[in-house]
């Protein structure tokens, strides 16, 4: 069928989904119209009736009846990076850039390899920590408890991934033993951790666990948190991917067995690769919820994003302007949120095309 072809029959579908019958198309209308007149007053609020610059105030703001987008000129180091220090943010824009490279480079097919991933996400770790910590090449140190904002978002989304999925893989693989003791005890860990809330885990680890651990096991705070995160996603990913190693025909690790493979050649070639593919929507979401989770750590003590928002218009002249604020917030994590979910629709598409390679 030609692209034609295809598009003629495509629209047909869709005058017979949306305007097949008189009930369809009234409601259709009705959408239409409703969507029209919300994106009229958000556009008239946003952008026509709006004040920009630094210049703006709340007289100038209300004068002008719609957004003030002059908090976001005034106060976006605050939003973006919360308490890091003033004349160090670059470093702070440099590890956030860093970290957008990094997953920029390991969505690229040519290099879906574990090497060079391995290799890409360890360089890309290593900068970001050195220019977020410092203490090194010249770089005036800065605590973990200084850090905020946008950078500390992404450093425990991004630890919570690179921690949790190897131990969900793990948990995974003790959870389908042949064993019967190995089996029930990963799986009652599994169940254990998931049956608590997140806020639980994440005051055990940054109140309690100082009092249970000898101190030079205790370290910093921000690290026992990420691990707590990296614990709960691991759990609910366990779960994920046996859900995708049980949609595997059981024949054919039968065959690899018959093929003479041994068990991690087994697992790495043929049972992970094809329980991954199945459970990659699963896996997509579980990623985005990790993400939006990450504004919870706010409760044991840290400014990530939203807190850092909340701090720049509570502080100054700007309590008028929590709502653009929220917007400009709300923004960061569509975009990433939105980003993420394209692209896995986009391995969805590949991996059901059959294509292995470019």
């Amino acid at each position: 069928m030609t692209s034609a072809a295809r598009s003629r029959t495509g629209l047909k579908r869709w005058r017979k989904d949306y305007f097949g019958s008189p009930g369809a198309a009234l409601m259709t209308l009705f959408s239409l119209a409703a969507l029209g007149a919300i994106l009229w007053v958000l556009v008239d609020w946003g952008l026509i009736r709006a004040t920009f610059g630094a210049e703006g105030n709340q007289e100038t703001c209300a004068a002008g009846g719609g957004a003030c987008w002059s908090v976001i000129a005034v106060r976006w180091r605050v939003i973006l990076f919360g308490i890091y220090p003033f004349e160090e943010q670059w470093r702070a824009a440099l590890a956030c850039g860093t970290v957008a490279l990094v997953i920029l480079l390991s969505c690229i097919p040519r290099l879906w390899s574990f090497g060079r991933l391995a290799l890409i996400w360890t360089l890309g770790t290593a900068l970001f920590y050195a220019l977020m910590r410092g203490g090194v090449l010249g770089l005036a140190p800065v605590n973990e408890q200084q850090w905020g904002g946008l950078p500390l978002t992404l450093f425990v989304f991004v630890a919570t991934g690179v921690i949790g999925m190897p131990l969900a893989i793990g948990l995974a693989l003790l959870r389908r033993s042949d064993y019967p003791v190995i089996a029930r005890v990963s799986g009652w860990i599994i169940d254990t951790i998931r049956s608590l809330p997140l806020l639980s885990i994440l005051f055990t680890c940054a109140i309690v666990l100082p009092f249970m651990l000898p101190g030079f096991l205790i370290g910093e705070k921000l690290y026992r948190v990420v691990f707590g995160a990296a614990l709960f996603f691991a759990a609910y990913q366990a779960e994920i991917i046996r859900g995708g190693f049980q949609g595997i025909p059981s024949g054919q690790e039968e065959a690899a067995k018959a093929l003479g493979l041994s068990y991690w050649q087994r697992m790495g070639r043929i049972v992970l690769p094809q329980a991954f593919r199945l459970a990659l929507p699963a896996t997509i979401n579980q990623f985005v919820i990790a993400f939006m989770e990450t504004s919870l750590i706010v409760v044991v003590g840290f400014m990530e994003l939203l807190a850092a928002g909340n701090t720049a218009f509570k502080t100054g002249d700007w309590k008028f302007a929590y709502a653009e604020v929220y917007v400009f917030i709300a923004a960061i994590y569509f975009t990433f949120v939105f980003g993420l979910s394209r692209y896995g629709a986009y391995l969805e598409a590949r991996m059901n095309t059959g294509h292995a390679k470019d």
